[in-house]
């Protein structure tokens, strides 16, 4: 692909836009964006995945109602074509009397965790987006399930494959969709990393580099392990470098190596790793040096091939992402990322079709973080042939 010579309206067609229409309803499947990099950042961004909705949007019911829900996804869904903010699950009471003022949500249409099993009685909500600590996941998912609602759930999907397979199963067993939070699946930055990488469009790959760290603050304790328990860094942002080394490549890897970053705040980091660094074996000899931290800033994505390389830096961010290849800049706006991701499954609703984005894809995430855990304790390399095998092929279409 020639990035000097390639003009916006040309980027959207080339990665399938015209091919993802269909009838009477949106294209919200839409993967790429054309545009010059850094105009605008993803919250500045007004456009969603189309230019007119269907006849009914789908409602959402966010589960917690923290900095996520507050920062990204409300704000998101005021973006989005198809979906709105029908209701809201939280265990305080102050927090649903401010959400319900700002979004004019109906008192019955506000839940709390006790009465949250009595949302299968409201056909306002089509979708339950659990937004909760690692740890509560299952739980929320399976219940949301058996309410006769589909779920989409953040990442990573569960503490343990066990898990992973009993919401899958939940799911299954009510007829529903699940899908994980993977928003940067429907970014076209990420997009286009994935479709460089899988079509080889600079040879084969031989190496990838995948970071993702942030400093992380006292305001979000369960991430530090407190509490309820779960995050640290390897589940938190780690999971985003395994993700983009994998959808890079477009295979899975047959083994993984890992070692945690020495701890440099015994304090802060009683609970959790501090960091780790990881190395991802794939069949054909391609390997991926990957890192995750909650004391160091990183955000990179790159692939260094036969033919020349290609990068995003920074890659996983809420908005201002940016690339560059051996043969110039990607040219590519940013996007209202978790509008694209829930306006997405809308359409996999509306048109009874399934999601890219399922649980086995978040069971396959899960499963190769076990992995790396174990890599990390024991110094050895683990073999991870038996690790579910899905794969997004989705930038490939169009």
């Amino acid at each position: 692909m020639n990035y000097e010579s390639l003009s916006r309206r040309g980027f959207v067609h080339q990665l399938g836009l015209a091919s993802l229409a269909v009838p009477a309803i949106t294209t919200l499947g839409l993967q790429a964006c054309g545009g010059q990099a850094g105009e605008k950042t993803a919250d500045e961004a007004t456009s969603t995945t189309a230019t007119t909705g269907a006849a009914r949007k789908i409602g959402i019911a966010l589960v917690g109602l923290g900095q996520y829900s507050e920062g990204q996804l409300a704000p998101a869904l005021e973006k989005t074509t198809n979906c709105r903010l029908a209701g809201i699950v939280t265990g305080t009471p102050e927090k649903a009397e401010k959400w319900k003022k700002k979004y004019d949500i109906p008192d019955k249409n506000v839940y709390d965790y006790k009465t949250f099993d009595t949302i299968a009685d409201n056909p306002d909500i089509d979708v339950v987006y659990v937004v909760l600590p690692n740890a509560l996941h299952a739980e929320y998912v399976i219940r949301a399930a058996k309410a006769g609602k589909h779920v989409i759930c953040e990442k990573p999907m569960a503490m343990t494959p066990e898990e992973c397979q009993q919401m899958i199963d939940a799911c299954k067993k009510a007829g529903k969709q699940l899908s994980i939070g993977y928003r940067l699946h429907f970014e076209p930055h990420n997009q286009e990393m994935m479709r460089l990488g899988q079509n080889q469009t600079f040879g084969k790959i031989n190496k990838i580099i995948a970071q993702d760290g942030q400093v992380q603050s006292e305001d979000n304790p369960w991430r530090l392990g407190r509490g309820i328990g779960s995050g640290g860094p390897i589940r938190d942002v780690g999971i985003y470098a395994l993700q983009g080394a994998i959808y890079t490549k477009g295979q899975i890897p047959i083994a993984i190596t890992a070692k945690f970053h020495p701890i440099t705040d015994p304090k802060k980091f009683d609970k959790v790793e501090e960091g780790a660094d990881f190395q991802l074996y794939f069949s054909d000899g391609t390997t991926a040096d990957c890192s995750a931290s909650f004391n160091k800033k990183m955000n990179k994505l790159r692939a260094e091939a036969a033919n020349g390389w290609f990068e995003l830096d920074p890659a996983y961010a809420y908005g201002g992402l940016s690339g560059e290849t051996s043969k110039g800049k990607m040219n590519i706006d940013n996007v209202p990322q978790q509008a694209r991701q829930m306006d997405a499954f809308a359409q996999c609703i509306l048109t009874d079709t399934p999601t890219t984005v399922p649980g086995e894809l978040g069971m396959r995430d899960v499963q190769l973080i076990s992995a790396i855990f174990e890599a990390a304790r024991t110094g050895k390399k683990i073999d991870t042939k038996n690790v579910i095998q899905y794969m997004d092929k989705s930038a490939l279409k169009g």
